[in-house]
């Protein structure tokens, strides 16, 4: 029997050229629904939908696509969402616009894309701000708010700074100090570690800081020091008046631990500590503005009896806004150079006649001329008298009852060298450290707060020669 051939069927090509899609009647217009959290269904009922009106609906992975539609995600997950689907595929010059749903809604009642509004686009999260964050290398070069989004941070970073600084590593504790002012000077909170990128003044001791207070709230190395004895013993000591790192420190190795232990092991007290003993939780007590600002304008009053013309002027953290401080600084000058020396004397023994000053300690003036400053050690050698003062309940220097306590530091300054009096003594301690470095880094000059001094000119730039003829020229 004769085999009869089978008939040979013909090979239909696996992949057949794909169709030109169909442009629609927007073929500026082209959509794609994110199945995520719309759920397979309802994407197929509205990419229908989209047709039957005239749109153009394209996969994820189309470089085509120009509207992204969702349905309650945020920005960032559409964006996860399209890379994971779209891969190496490009994006085009123009990335898409991500849309919530409403723009889609009212968009198919209208037969045709509506305008693009903010309400329409999906919200996202602010950017890594490493790539934004650029902070001059300097203190003093950076605006730095006093009320700024970091302060857990800086908190801990002070805290390390100033136990390293019990501990007389001075290294250590300007480290920890400079890291916190560079917190101080971002525009933002900082959420992660890597915002911070290659930021100046930021070691690693810091950033480990950083990271656990990002991560768990707290650092335990800053908590340990917290609770420790030395550390609280050292601080409770540095807040007498007129007790400084070194007494401190001795008086822990010789076993106190207490205000009280001081008194009972009669310590051996300088007339300013014992007055700051005697006036501890008084002067431990934040000093408002306008308290501060009562006690400029009553000084104002007290000098203008010895020389008039002369000008008081506040300083310290209240002229950089605080509105709470721990003393007053206050700069006294005149505007003839020459004029404010000897008002000081008479001056104390006056507020002292007046039953206003509890304790005073004064220095006379040794700055002796444009010699001193050139090494950058010497940077203050005004007039002065540490004061304490007694301030009335209502804010007015008086030997009523119903009084409190306050630091008062009176300086006296040469109009010729009260602008680098002002500044030296506005601060803060950092900013005025960071200032000098400049100079001296930066300028190839040396600052403080008598004069300005450029050791490439040889010259004085205004404030060195003192009281004499010449007083601030400038070349």
């Amino acid at each position: 029997m004769a085999q009869v051939p089978l008939k040979r069927r013909k090979r239909r090509d696996p992949s057949p050229p794909a169709r030109t899609p169909d442009p629609g009647r927007f073929p500026a217009v082209v959509l794609c629904l994110v199945e995520k959290r719309m759920g397979a269904s309802r994407r197929a009922f509205l990419t229908e939908l989209a047709r039957a009106k005239g749109f153009r609906v394209d996969g994820a992975d189309s470089a085509a696509v120009t509207h992204v539609v969702s349905e309650r995600n945020s920005g960032d997950e559409v964006v996860q969402w399209l890379a994971q689907r779209r891969g190496k595929h490009s994006t085009g010059e123009d990335p898409p616009a991500l849309l919530d749903l409403s723009w889609f809604t009212e968009s198919m009642s209208a037969g045709r894309p509506v305008a693009i509004e903010p309400r329409h686009r999906l919200q996202m999260t602010e950017p890594a701000a490493e790539h934004r964050w650029q902070l001059a290398p300097y203190a003093c070069q950076r605006r730095t708010p006093l009320v700024h989004s970091n302060h857990t941070l800086t908190e801990a970073l002070e805290i390390l700074a100033e136990e390293a600084g019990f501990g007389g590593s001075e290294g250590r504790s300007l480290a920890f100090t400079r890291a916190a002012s560079v917190l101080k000077a971002l525009p933002c909170r900082l959420k992660n570690l890597e915002q911070l990128g290659p930021l100046p003044g930021l070691g690693e001791h810091s950033r480990r800081v950083i990271q656990d207070v990002l991560e768990d709230g707290v650092s335990v190395e800053v908590e340990r020091v917290k609770l420790s004895e030395r550390y609280q013993t050292m601080k409770l000591f540095t807040r007498i008046f007129g007790v400084g790192v070194r007494t401190a420190d001795r008086w822990y190795q010789e076993g106190l631990r207490t205000l009280e232990d001081l008194q009972e092991h009669h310590t051996k007290l300088t007339r300013q500590q014992r007055a700051g003993l005697q006036h501890y939780d008084d002067l431990n007590t934040p000093l408002g503005r306008k308290e501060a600002e009562t006690i400029t304008q009553d000084m104002q009053e007290a000098v203008q009896r010895f020389l008039p013309g002369a000008m008081v002027t506040l300083a310290g953290g209240f002229r950089r806004g605080k509105q709470n401080g721990h003393d007053v600084d206050l700069l006294i000058t005149h505007p003839e150079d020459g004029r404010e020396v000897g008002l000081l004397s008479p001056l104390v023994s006056w507020l002292d006649s007046q039953g206003v000053i509890l304790s005073q300690h004064s220095q006379k003036n040794s700055y002796e001329g444009p010699e001193q400053p050139r090494d950058g050690r010497v940077l203050d050698r005004f007039e002065r008298c540490f004061c304490i003062f007694r301030l009335e309940a209502q804010g007015g220097l008086a030997t009523g009852r119903g009084w409190k306590a306050v630091r008062v530091d009176l300086v006296v300054t040469p109009i010729s060298q009260f602008p680098f009096a002002l500044l030296g003594w506005t601060g803060s301690r950092h900013f005025e450290r960071e200032l000098r470095r400049f100079a001296g880094h930066e300028r190839k000059m040396v600052l403080n707060s008598h004069a300005l001094y450029d050791t490439k000119q040889v010259q004085w730039l205004g404030g060195g020669m003192g009281c004499g003829g010449g007083c601030g020229q400038q070349d």
